[in-house]
C-alpha cells in the first residue's frame, strides 16, 4: 500500500491498512510472553482492578486507598485522547494493560490496589491517526510517564528500533513517512516508569541545613555528575560515575578546597541518546536531551535503577549541603528527546502531541526555536503545569537549591516572540517555592528575536556571554579599544543595572561545557571534532582563542610557559571581576578535550576530568592560585560586591568607589577608553562599600589595585599615590609559576614598578599606620560601569 493510499486511509476513512489500523477495544487482559503470576497481587486483592482513584497528583503516587487498602494511583493528563490504559510490566516483561476509565478535566485516572513501589508501568494511550492535524496518537507505542519519578531500562546501546517510532520510519517515500503509522509495540524497546515510595514529608530532611548562600557571595563550579568521578582515583570503582560517587568525601574535599559555594550539575532529568550517535558507537555524554522531568538520569545510580536513585539523589545534595555547597541543575524544558516530525514517539508526542509541543500552521511540523526539533509550548497550561511542578518537585522533595534554565528565551515566548511578562516567568515570579531558589537563564535560544542577554527580570541571573567575549578579547589583543571590558569587570552595568537588578545578576564565564576548556583556549585557535563523526562541522567556529603560536599541545617549554602564564591571568581575571564567577571543572587543573569544542557526545576520557593533572607542577601552580583567589574572594567583600559602582565622589576628598588608571599612573580618560590598550588597571575602594552587616554596621575592607597586562613584554606603571595610597602590598602576581603564597613585596605609591608580560597583579593598599608613616591608601574613585 502506498504512503498516499495510507494518507487517504487515515483521512477519508477508507479500509484500514496494518500501519494505519486502531488496536482493539480495551481490555484488562494480559500481554505476556509467558503466564508468570502477579507479584503484587497481596492481601487478597486483585491488581487486576482498577478504582476510580483520584485526578491529582499526576504521574503514579503509591498510597492507602479506600479501607486501608495499598495501592498505587495513577493520572495522566492526556486532552483529545480517546481512552488510557496503564500497562504494569512484572520481572520478566509480561505486560497487564489496565484500562483508566475516570476522566476528570481530561485527566485519566485510576487506582490499583496491590501496586506497590518498584513496580514498573507506562501508558498506552488511544485516539486519531491524522498527522496533518498535529493528531499522532498511536496505542501500540508504550509512553513513559511525564511524571515518572524513577525510569528503568534504556532505548538501546547500538541503535533505537524502528518499533520506538510512531511512523513507519523507514517508508520508503522519507518526504511522507511520518504520515504512516506504525503499529509494532514497541513495548519492549522502551523504558518504563517506577513506582516511588514517597517518604513522610520532612522526614529525609530533617537534619539537612540548605547552605543558602547569597547571591553576591556565590562561586559556581559547573560539573559532569558522571564526569568529574569517572576517573577519580579516591573513590571506589563502583561510585565511579554516580551520584554517590559525588557525595564521596574525595570529591567533595575537593570542592571544599577549591572554596566553591554551588555545583552546577549539566543535564540529571533522565534523558536519551539520539539514534544517529548511537549508530556511530557515540552517546549523548551532556544529556540535553531530556524525556522525564522528575527522573534522575537512571544511568548515574551506583545503588539500582528501580526507584533507588532517588535515595541515591537525596543523599548526594544533603552530602553537598553538609559541606556548605549548594546544588544547582542546568534543566531543560525548552524541547524533548522526541525531536520533530521524523523523531521517536516515547511519552508527550504519543499523549497530547497538539497540546505539548509548537506546532507550524501545517500541523505536521513542528516549530523548532531550540535546534533539536521541537519545542514545549509553554503557553499551554498543562504544560506550564508539568515544568512548575517539576521545578516544585526537585526543590521541595530533592533538596536543590537552584536552576540553570537551557534556552531560557525560548520558555519565555508567547505566541511567537520572547515576552519577558510571559506565562512562564509571571508564574515563576509569583511562585512561593520557585521565587526564593536560584534563577540562571541562559538568555537565547536559536529563533527569531532569541538573543536575550540582559533582558530578564529581577529574580534571574544570566549566562553573560559578553563577559566572555571581552575578557578572551583582551587576553589574546584582538579588542578595537577598552569601553566594553571596564563594563564586563565591573559588573555589567549597561546589561543590568535597571530594575533593581545587581551586579550578580551577571553570571561571568570564560568557559562552559560547550566550548574550549581553559587550557584548550590557550592552546589552540580552531575547533578538533573530527571525533564527533560530523567531519568537524559541528561546534562553533567563533572560539576567539589563541594559541600561543602553535597548534594543539607541544613539547616546547617556551609555548608551554606562555600557555601557563595565560591560563592563570585568564582565570584571575574572572575571579576578580564583579559579579558571580563560574567555574569549569578541571580547568583549575588545566584539563584538555583535544580542541573538541562540542563534546557533547564523549562520553569517554575526552570529557571526563584527569585527576593525575593535580601531580602536574604547572597544573598545581594553577590549582593553588584558583584556591587562594576564591579564598581572597570571599574575606573581601570589596571583591563581590552587592551594588555597582556609583563613579561618583563619597567624602570631601574626592575619592570615588572605582577608579581606573593608565600605565603612566594617571585616570583614564574619554580617550582612553576609545583606544587599545594592553594594559588596564582598576582601584577598588573598600571605604565605599555600600550597605550594613546583619548587624547593621557599614560594611568596610581594605582597597586593592588590580592591573591586567596582556602585553607581550614588561611595562613600567606608575603606582597611584595619595590619596590613592601610600604603598601598596602585592597579594597575587600572575606571573609566577609558584603560586602557594603571596608574594608580599610592598611598592611606594606614585613609584614605578615592573609589571611582567602576561600577567595579573592584585596589589592590597597600605594605609600609613602599616607604614610607619602618615597618609591614608584607602579610597578609589572612577568610571560607573
Amino acid at each position: 500500500m502506498s504512503s498516499a493510499a495510507g494518507q487517504e486511509a487515515v483521512r477519508e476513512g477508507g479500509a484500514p491498512s496494518p500501519e494505519v489500523q486502531r488496536r482493539p477495544a480495551l481490555n484488562g487482559r494480559r500481554h505476556r510472553p509467558g503466564e508468570a503470576g502477579d507479584s503484587d497481587a497481596r492481601d487478597g486483592h486483585d491488581v487486576a482492578a482498577v478504582w476510580p482513584g483520584a485526578p491529582t497528583p499526576l504521574g503514579a503516587r503509591f498510597r492507602v486507598g479506600p479501607d486501608g487498602v495499598a495501592g498505587t494511583n495513577f493520572a495522566l493528563w492526556a486532552g483529545g485522547a480517546e481512552a488510557v490504559e496503564v500497562c504494569l510490566f512484572d520481572e520478566v516483561g509480561g505486560e497487564l494493560r489496565l484500562p483508566l476509565t475516570e476522566l476528570t478535566h481530561e485527566i485519566w485516572h485510576g487506582f490499583v490496589p496491590g501496586v506497590r513501589p518498584g513496580r514498573r508501568y507506562g501508558f498506552r494511550v488511544h485516539g486519531r491517526w491524522d498527522p496533518w492535524t498535529g493528531a499522532r496518537w498511536n496505542p501500540a507505542k508504550l509512553l513513559l510517564d511525564p511524571y515518572a519519578r524513577a525510569v528503568d531500562g534504556d532505548f538501546g546501546p547500538s541503535g533505537r528500533a524502528p518499533q520506538l517510532y510512531g511512523h513507519v520510519r523507514d517508508w520508503p517515500e522519507q518526504h511522507v513517512a511520518d504520515t504512516v503509522r506504525d503499529d509494532r509495540d514497541s513495548a519492549p524497546y522502551v523504558p518504563k516508569g517506577v513506582v516511588v515510595h514517597d517518604e513522610a514529608p520532612g522526614d529525609e530532611w530533617a537534619d539537612d541545613r540548605r547552605p543558602k548562600t547569597p547571591w553576591a557571595d556565590s562561586v559556581i563550579y559547573e560539573l559532569h555528575v558522571r564526569g568529574f568521578t569517572r576517573l577519580h582515583p579516591d573513590i571506589p570503582e563502583p561510585l565511579r560515575g554516580t551520584y554517590a560517587g559525588l557525595a564521596h568525601p574525595a570529591a567533595i574535599d575537593h570542592l571544599v578546597r577549591l572554596g566553591v559555594t554551588a555545583v552546577e550539575l549539566l543535564p540529571v532529568h533522565q534523558f536519551a541518546h539520539e539514534d544517529h550517535l548511537l549508530r556511530r558507537g557515540l552517546r549523548n555524554y551532556w544529556g540535553y536531551n531530556s524525556i522525564g522531568y522528575f527522573a534522575p538520569h537512571a544511568a548515574y545510580s551506583a545503588s539500582g535503577t528501580a526507584g533507588q536513585q532517588v535515595g541515591e539523589f537525596k543523599r548526594m545534595v544533603r552530602a553537598l549541603h553538609a559541606a556548605g555547597i549548594e546544588v544547582i541543575l542546568d534543566v531543560v524544558y525548552n524541547h524533548t528527546a522526541e525531536a520533530g516530525e521524523l523523531g521517536p514517539t516515547l511519552s508527550l508526542k504519543g499523549i497530547d502531541n497538539r497540546g505539548y509541543y509548537r506546532l507550524q500552521p501545517d500541523a505536521r511540523r513542528y516549530t523548532d526555536y531550540t535546534g533539536c526539533g521541537n519545542t514545549l509550548h509553554v503557553v499551554q497550561p498543562q504544560v506550564l503545569r508539568l515544568i512548575t511542578d517539576s521545578l516544585r518537585y526537585w526543590v521541595t522533595e530533592m533538596g536543590v537549591d537552584g536552576f540553570r534554565f537551557d534556552l531560557a528565551a525560548a520558555l519565555a515566548r508567547s505566541m511567537h516572540d520572547v515576552d519577558m511578562l510571559s506565562p512562564f516567568l509571571a508564574v515563576i515570579a509569583q511562585d512561593p517555592v520557585l521565587r526564593r531558589v536560584k534563577l540562571i537563564a541562559e538568555p537565547w535560544d536559536v529563533g527569531s528575536g532569541g538573543y536575550q542577554v540582559g533582558a530578564f527580570p529581577p529574580l534571574w541571573t544570566e549566562w553573560n556571554d559578553h563577559y566572555r567575549d571581552a575578557v578572551r578579547d583582551f587576553w589574546r589583543g584582538a579588542l578595537p579599544d577598552v569601553r566594553d571590558l571596564g563594563y564586563r569587570l565591573s559588573g555589567s552595568s549597561d546589561l543590568y543595572a535597571w530594575g533593581g537588578r545587581r551586579p550578580y545578576a551577571s553570571v561571568n564565564f570564560l568557559t562552559a561545557h560547550d566550548g574550549f576548556t581553559l587550557r584548550d583556549l590557550v592552546s589552540y585557535e580552531h575547533k578538533h571534532n573530527e571525533a564527533n563523526g560530523e567531519g568537524n562541522r559541528d561546534g562553533t567556529h567563533d572560539n576567539r582563542a589563541w594559541n600561543c603560536g602553535t597548534e594543539g599541545e607541544t613539547d616546547d617549554p617556551a609555548i608551554n610557559a606562555v600557555r601557563r602564564r595565560q591560563s592563570r591571568a585568564l582565570l584571575s581575571t574572572l575571579l576578580l571581576s564583579t559579579g558571580v564567577p563560574m567555574l569549569v571543572a578541571g580547568d583549575e587543573m588545566g584539563r584538555t578535550q583535544g580542541g573538541n569544542n562540542n563534546a557533547y557526545c564523549q562520553d569517554n576520557e575526552v570529557s571526563w576530568v584527569d585527576w593525575s593533572l593535580r601531580e602536574e607542577p604547572g597544573a598545581a601552580g594553577l590549582l593553588a592560585l584558583t584556591a587562594r583567589l576564591l579564598a581572597l574572594r570571599a574575606a573581601h567583600p570589596v571583591l563581590r560586591r552587592k551594588a555597582f559602582f556609583s563613579g561618583r565622589p563619597q567624602a570631601p576628598d574626592g575619592l570615588r568607589d572605582l577608579a581606573w588608571f593608565t600605565p603612566d599612573g594617571t585616570e583614564m580618560s574619554e580617550r582612553d577608553w576609545y583606544a587599545p590598550a594592553s594594559t588596564v588597571a582598576y582601584y577598588l575602594s573598600g571605604r565605599d562599600i555600600p550597605g550594613r552587616d546583619a548587624r547593621g554596621v557599614p560594611v568596610a575592607d581594605d582597597s586593592f589595585l588590580v592591573v591586567l597586562h596582556a602585553g607581550a613584554a614588561p611595562v613600567d606603571f606608575r603606582l597611584p599615590g595619595p590619596p590613592w595610597g601610600e604603598a601598596y602590598e602585592v597579594v597575587v602576581d600572575t606571573s609566577l609559576e609558584d603560586q602557594s603564597g603571596a608574594p608580599g613585596a610592598v611598592h611606594r605609591g606614585g613609584r614605578r614598578m615592573r609589571v611582567p608580560e602576561r600577567s595579573v597583579l592584585l596589589l592590597k593598599v597600605l594605609v600609613a599606620a602599616a607604614l610607619g608613616g602618615e597618609g591614608d591608601g584607602s579610597g578609589g574613585q572612577g568610571r560607573g560601569c
